[in-house]
């Protein structure tokens, strides 16, 4: 698979305690973009942050469910994100979705040739 140099980040907030069906949708979200040959996907955790309800989601040990914030990163072809983006519309009932443009310096093989 070959990512063009020219790329685009898909960037998906969701919180830690967020569900499709009774799947973690974070989950739910990579494995569907696997599902459809996207290039990769990485979900990273935040130990702080807020959304639209402005409750604070933290992991101080005096807050047991603490809902933490997670991002979901996926770069790949414009195309692609773009045929992707009605998936994701229909496994979201809220949450924010960014999209940039990226420049890829490398992918998959290194610079040398080898893997």
């Amino acid at each position: 698979m070959r990512v063009p140099r020219d790329a685009v980040l898909l960037r998906i907030f969701v919180g830690e305690d967020d569900k499709l069906d009774r799947t973690p949708l974070y989950e739910a979200i990579v494995l569907k973009a696997r599902e459809h040959k996207l290039a990769g996907a990485t979900v990273l955790r935040g130990p702080l942050g807020f959304g639209h309800s402005s409750v604070l989601h933290t992991t101080k040990i005096l807050r047991l469910s603490a809902d933490l914030p997670l991002v979901i990163e996926i770069v790949d072809a414009p195309e692609k994100i773009d045929a992707f983006l009605p998936v994701l519309d229909a496994m979201m009932p809220s949450g924010l979705v960014t999209i940039e443009k990226v420049q890829v310096l490398q992918y998959g093989e290194s610079r040398n040739g080898t893997t």
